[in-house]
């Protein structure tokens, strides 16, 4: 089944407040809980190309490459996002907000991944963080077939 849910060019109040009240309970659950809200937290695409390669793609409009950070350790693949200290483009001196959906927020991601994960690229092209990742398995760790030998009794043969 689709689910279609329309946009309004100019939301209610209603839609505002309800949203806004929506994003206060989440904040307060995540400050009991100690995890980070979801309003907060970029969405992201991970796809797996094939038995070595992956990809994992970050949402994060507005954000510059200086602002960003990829760190693999510890078997924990971490994208940070924090902002530099340079005034807001999205004040009000411009003109007044009817709804803020972009996070400008600072956010961090982590994602349990193999001991032998490696980075091997990070682009950031409208909007997209695109991370290309590769397991990098040692000849040592992989799993090796061991030929069983065939094992035959001695043949007595008769002779006349």
């Amino acid at each position: 089944m689709l689910s279609v849910r329309n946009f309004p060019v100019f939301p209610s109040f209603s839609d505002a407040f309800f949203s806004d009240r929506f994003n206060r309970i989440d904040r307060l659950f995540s400050q009991l809980t100690g995890d980070t809200p979801l309003s907060l937290t970029p969405s992201y695409d991970l796809k797996q190309l094939d038995d070595e390669h992956y990809a994992l793609t970050v949402s994060v409009p507005g954000w510059q490459a200086s602002e960003l950070d990829i760190e693999v350790a510890g078997g924990q693949l971490t994208v940070t996002g924090k902002k530099e200290n340079t005034p807001d483009e999205r004040d009000s001196s411009n003109g007044s907000w009817l709804h803020q959906g972009i996070s400008r927020t600072d956010f961090r991601l982590s994602y349990r991944v193999p001991e032998h994960m490696q980075v091997t690229q990070a682009r950031l092209q409208d909007g997209l963080l695109s991370v290309g990742l590769r397991l990098e398995i040692p000849e040592s760790e992989k799993p090796r077939r061991i030929p069983i030998e065939r094992y035959t009794a001695g043949v007595i043969e008769h002779q006349a």
